[in-house]
């Protein structure tokens, strides 16, 4: 098991157009070039172990795929059945994706991942995709993978989804694209809106009131893609948070989109007091531009709306928190309980590790802010949870096991981190 230590930061300045791609985006683009009839091109596609799964496995699907190291061209001819077993790694977003893409498919599939993925709850899709004709199962009747699906002609449906999840919105938009009439889809809050931006922009018939959103089924393939992944506000998160709590420090933040729904964090760091910059530069599926962060003291605030927009944040906020003075909260995030890890166990543990006082409830937790103090803490395999305390180690010095996990979303974070402060690994 590796591990890896940071120390106390001096105060720093950078400027990086390197943050890692969008990670969600990069998923949907392999994805959704199946449905495409032609080359699709893609520019600065995550090189990560969860998004190169997904690649291969589009590509096992029958895809041609060819990288020249800087652009990836994806032609498809329409789902091929695969003979290997279909491996999402760690990839909650590919696992559920995958179900939606493939209930329609002809043939027969089989999805399984890592010993973390494989604990994670997979209902919330299929259920609602059985309902309409999905064969689909799995362990636990259905909620654990390993997933074999074998594709069947869906039904149209009028969905309520019980919780906001992009990830299941996504699911039942791609299984609507193939079923047999207009589909219904709500939310109980909007939920991040890349599929509907990308589906849009490729031609597909999706309209969108408010939490309502209908889909038509495909009269024909979509338009190819051609675009540039944007950096990836999570990932680019963890340095803005690095200059808000590092006294006299600034980070700019080069390519990041600028959707409402992923910059949700940020707009919650201003309230705590950091200062905070948006420079739009493009906008084609995505606004895109340039994000600034400068130190200033943080105060304690209350995070209980628009809480998917923020979700896998949420553990970095908290270092953030931390830092703050007063007491922060944070309500009505019980999906943090079957990420990677139960991130709020996890965050509270360790925040008490460090020496600050929380409070964990079912749904969320309270931090004190006060002294982060140096501690050894362990990531319990979570991506999000091993970046977010090599953060919280430019305030107070930091040791991290179990780091090979960050290989799953943002291969370059420590080449970025060594910019802030010193790092041992």
């Amino acid at each position: 098991m590796m591990r890896a230590t940071v120390y106390p930061a001096d105060p720093f300045e950078f400027e990086s157009d390197a943050i890692a791609p969008d990670k969600s985006i990069s998923h949907r683009c392999a994805m959704f070039s199946v449905l495409a009839e032609g080359e699709s091109t893609i520019e600065n596609f995550l090189r990560a172990e969860d998004t190169l799964n997904t690649l291969k496995i589009v590509g096992h699907l029958g895809a041609e795929i060819i990288d020249n190291g800087s652009v990836i061209t994806i032609r498809s001819n329409g789902i091929k059945e695969s003979s290997e077993i279909l491996d999402c790694g760690n990839s909650g977003t590919g696992m559920r994706l995958f179900c939606g893409l493939l209930s329609s498919a002809q043939g027969h599939f089989i999805l399984t991942g890592d010993e973390y993925l494989k604990r994670r709850p997979m209902k919330r899709v299929t259920q609602p995709l059985r309902a309409i004709g999905a064969r689909l199962d799995g362990r636990n009747n259905g909620d654990l993978a390993p997933l074999a699906i074998r594709g069947a002609s869906l039904r149209s449906f009028d969905y309520t989804s019980p919780i906001a999840s992009a990830q299941v919105k996504s699911a039942m938009m791609l299984a609507a694209l193939r079923s047999d009439d207009v589909c219904t889809f709500r939310e109980p809050e909007l939920s991040r809106d890349h599929t509907e931006r990308m589906l849009r922009g490729m031609g597909a018939h999706i309209e969108i009131n408010g939490l309502e959103t209908k889909i038509w089924p495909l009269e024909k393939p979509l338009s190819p893609l051609n675009i540039r992944v944007p950096a990836d506000p999570s990932s680019a998160f963890f340095f803005a948070v690095a200059a808000a709590i590092t006294p006299g420090s600034t980070v700019v933040i080069e390519g990041v989109t600028l959707n409402p729904t992923r910059i949700e964090a940020f707009k919650v760091l201003e309230r705590m007091g950091a200062n905070i910059i948006y420079t739009l530069t493009s906008e084609k599926y995505e606004p895109i531009g340039n994000i600034t962060v400068k130190y200033a003291p943080l105060k304690a605030v209350t995070v209980e709306e628009n809480i998917s927009w923020l979700i896998d944040e949420l553990p970095v906020l908290s270092i953030a928190m931390a830092c703050a003075s007063g007491k922060s909260i944070i309500k009505n995030a019980e999906e943090l309980r079957v990420k990677e890890s139960d991130r709020i166990k996890t965050v509270v543990d360790n925040l008490n590790l460090c020496g600050i006082v929380t409070e964990e409830y079912p749904d969320g937790y309270a931090v004190q802010g006060g002294t982060l103090q140096k501690a050894v803490v362990n990531s319990y395999g979570d991506h999000r949870i091993a970046m977010s305390f090599l953060i919280a180690g430019l305030r107070c010095g930091m040791v991290v096991e179990d780091i090979e996990c960050i290989n799953t979303s943002f291969p370059n974070f420590f080449e970025l981190l060594s910019q802030c402060s010193k790092v041992e690994r």
